[in-house]
């Protein structure tokens, strides 16, 4: 008798085991199909494709790894900004560094040091866009190179707003420390178009997104030379980007700089700076928060349609993300 309550007991205890493992193994596979299924969702509508099916798993994970760290930053709320899933979020950091950031200032080589037109400059607009004035040309997915401060000088210098060639940067602007698209300088750039007197068009010299043979070309725009902002003063680069559109360079090396999705940003950043951007304008919102128009170079599918407000007027003399340390703009 005592025989068949223990095998009694112990059939009731495999039933319960039994019926708790079916109730948990689903929820374990819709966690999981759930996460599978924004994967091909993402993959569908960026159009990417794997070689094999082990690089589809390991981008997988990756995917995985960053949306975890997305869903929790925009779960977590209390910030001025969110994050998105993008067309980054297979990459790893290394790769999204390797291929998407330009800058190379070699730590022995100082920032230069020029006369400051707008020194003596004591009042400001309290926001300035030069996208409204028309001085701005569309947001291009150009990974490296960018021309957008010559683009606007040249508009408010002459009325004409001319699409220039980050290709023929890319292929011919190749000497010394900069090296097309692999990186370089903002003022090597500035530079090499005027000791070349001029860059040519983006129609005329078409933009194909990887390094080419470097070909010649009738230049559409000139520049005499350029300046250099006093560094770490963000009232000096006020100043200067309240009279027209200016190259900086900044620290974006944080996730959240990759994955921004709109709002003012203001993560944490450090000094070491790695992307070159233009400042387009700035602003306040009607919070108080004042901040920085920048365009980037990453697409318009990227942020506030291939821009990003960022936090001006901070504490710290370099600005965030070091935004005040390294900028400068051509001279029509």
């Amino acid at each position: 008798m005592g025989s068949l309550c223990l095998r009694q007991c112990c059939f009731a205890l495999f039933l319960i085991l039994a019926i708790w493992a079916n109730q948990a193994t689903p929820h374990e596979l819709t966690e999981s199909s759930s996460m599978a299924e924004r994967y091909e969702r993402w993959l569908a509508k960026y159009g990417k494709l794997h070689r094999s099916a082990r690089e589809k798993q390991r981008r997988f994970q990756i995917f995985k790894r960053n949306v975890e760290y997305i869903d929790a930053f925009n779960a977590k709320g209390g910030k001025t900004y969110r994050l998105s899933v993008n067309k980054f979020a297979d990459l790893t950091d290394g790769e999204f560094q390797a291929t998407h950031k330009g800058y190379r200032r070699p730590r022995s080589k100082r920032l230069e040091k020029t006369p400051f037109k707008y020194e003596n400059v004591t009042v400001v607009p309290p926001s300035m866009d030069w996208r409204k004035k028309g001085a701005v040309t569309p947001v291009k997915d150009q990974g490296d190179c960018a021309v957008a401060a010559i683009e606007g000088i040249i508009k408010i210098a002459t009325g004409k707003l001319i699409s220039l060639s980050e290709q023929e940067l890319m292929d011919c602007d190749i000497k010394g420390i900069n090296n097309g698209c692999h990186g370089g300088m903002m003022e090597d750039a500035f530079k090499f178009i005027i000791n070349k007197k001029g860059i040519s068009s983006g129609a005329n010299y078409t933009y194909k997104a990887i390094q080419g043979q470097c070909k010649k070309a009738s230049p559409a725009a000139k520049i005499k030379r350029y300046e250099v902002v006093p560094p770490n003063n963000e009232k000096n680069l006020l100043k200067a980007v309240a009279n027209q559109p200016v190259s900086v360079c900044l620290d974006s090396r944080s996730p959240e700089f990759k994955y921004y999705d709109g709002g003012v940003f203001h993560g944490d950043c450090g000094t070491d700076v790695d992307h070159g951007v233009t400042i387009v304008g700035y602003g306040i919102t009607r919070e108080g928060i004042k901040y920085w128009i920048v365009k980037n170079s990453w697409g318009d599918d990227w942020g506030e349609k291939g821009y990003m407000r960022i936090r001006r007027d901070v504490a710290a003399k370099e600005g965030l993300c070091a935004i005040a340390t390294d900028s400068s703009y051509p001279i029509a």
